[in-house]
Formats: structure tokens, sequence, C-alpha cells
């Protein structure tokens, strides 16, 4: 019996849009149960997710190789369409679950190219296969990754609404123009921040995930409570709130001690809040066969 495990990520993280992703301790775990005659998928998303060879993982698994169907049992706690990077974790699960029944070898920088190539863009999937923090490029055919040490021992206070959120309407309310300075000053918030992870600069990665200037000031419409955690957060000297990718997730990245102090604060503001306070995962996805 194989089992694939692969982290949630949140992608963005204020001003790296469509560059930066954290990978958090909320896995997809995906296990081989052995053959069928026909592709089957055991899941906890009901009825509008498929269960057979249309099923995400199925069918990325199915551009590796023309596999034998197998009867597979997914267990996730990471909803569908919150910003919590679910496809991208479908798409990696669904890639190694490929080479794995087909005995290919990969490498994780080939795995990155083989999902961007499903997903459409990186900022997701790198940190699904690496863990931790990623910082990726992609122009033309050339894609990039690099490791960024996340500066201070953060966990991530996650606050998911029950609403879901489209990536297709999430960028349909976003500019299709910018100003000349806006796109400077995005730059330089990028820049910032990636220097404050070396220099772990905790204090100000934490105020710089809070500075991105391309698309949280459009979606926050969309994200109702974004505004309200954030301004909660701030009442008390915390800082790192931002809109995980696409939202309408929120997430901020404070010290565990904060977390909870924050956390208590949100759920007396609204009992019925969905909050969770997430590690930080480094390890990237785990195979494991027995």
């Amino acid at each position: 019996m194989m089992t694939i495990t692969v982290p949630a990520s949140s992608a963005n993280l204020g001003p790296g849009f469509d560059s930066l992703g954290l990978a958090l301790t909320l896995p997809l775990t995906v296990t081989v149960l052995g053959p069928s005659e026909h592709w089957l998928v055991d899941h906890p998303y009901g009825p509008t997710v498929p269960n057979d060879a249309d099923n995400l993982i199925v069918k990325s698994a199915l551009t590796v190789a023309d596999l034998p169907a197998q009867h597979l049992g997914v267990t996730s706690d990471v909803p569908l369409a919150r910003g919590l990077g679910s496809s991208a974790q479908a798409i990696v699960a669904g890639l190694i679950l490929g080479h794995q029944l087909a005995g290919s070898d990969f490498t994780k920088a080939e795995l990155l190219a083989e999902a961007t190539a499903l997903e459409g863009h990186p900022d997701n999937v790198a940190p699904a296969i690496f863990g931790g923090l990623q910082l990726t490029t992609q122009h033309q055919q050339r894609l990039s990754q690099s490791s960024l040490p996340l500066p201070g021992d953060l966990v991530a206070l996650t606050v998911i609404p029950q609403q879901t959120l489209s990536t297709a309407a999430a960028r349909a309310a976003l500019p299709k123009e910018l100003p000349y300075q806006t796109a400077v000053q995005a730059s330089q918030n990028l820049a910032a921040l990636v220097a404050a992870c070396f220099q772990q600069d905790q204090r100000g990665f934490q105020q710089l995930v809070e500075s991105d200037c391309l698309h949280e000031p459009y979606r926050q419409p969309l994200a109702p409570d974004f505004a309200l955690i954030r301004d909660l957060a701030h009442n008390q000297g915390f800082y790192g709130t931002y809109l995980s990718g696409a939202g309408p997730t929120s997430i901020t990245l404070l010290p565990l001690l904060d977390a909870q102090a924050l956390a208590e604060l949100l759920k007396e503001n609204d009992p019925d809040a969905n909050i969770q306070i997430l590690q930080i995962d480094t390890a990237g996805y785990q195979v494991k066969t027995e």
C-alpha cells in the first residue's frame, strides 16, 4: 500500500503576487488501496467532485502514463476554493501517483515543471513540493524556484470563511492596467520582503506582508471579513495579515503565543468562525510504502 501526503499552500503573502507561496500543515493524503476495474476515488468532498477518472488527482496521474485503474482513498481537511491550494495539492499528488505507479524516476525540479504546466502558475505547487517559503518566477519557458528562510518562529493563524471564491472571480476583480508608480512600489515591496527573510527581520517581514498594492485592494470586497481581521490584529499590535491566494481565507503570520491571543479575540468577535493555527510545513510532499 502506498500513501502520498501533500501539504496545503498559501500564495502571494501580500506583495508576492503570483510568486510567493508558503506550505502549511493541512495535508491532503492519497492512499492506493489496490487495483480496480475502473478508477475509483473515495473522497470527502461530496458529489460535486468526481470520484472516477475525471477526478483531478487521476487526471494528473494519467498525464504521466497510461496507468492501470486503481482504487484511491483521499482524506483532507482543506476546503475547496478558499485560497489554500487545494487544486495544487491534487495536481502534485496525482503526478507523484503517476510516477510511482509507472515506476519512473523524477526530480523535484521536474515535478515542479509538470505541476506548473497543469496548474498554470507555480506559486502554490512549489511549496507543496519543496515545503517552506518558496519564491518562484515564470517567464516564457523559463521556470525558477528558490527557498527563502522564513524569519522567526512563525505560525499561520488561518481564518477560513464559509463562502467559496473561485479563482476566475478573483482574477476578474483585478484591474487590467496599473499606474506606473504602483508597479514600482510593488517591485520595491517584494524586494524588501525577500531581504527581510535573509536578514531574519521578523517585524519588518510581518509589516511588509501587509504592503500589497496589486491584488488585495481589489479583492477585499470579495472577502468582507479580511479588513476587520487586520484591524483587530492591529489594535493588539499584531501585524502580518494577508489574503491567502485569491482568498477569501485570511492568514496572519506571527509567533505562537501571539497567534493564540489573536485567535481568542477573533473567536469573541465571531464564535462561529473557522479559525486554525497551522504550523509551517518544511518537508513538502511525502511518499510512504508498506
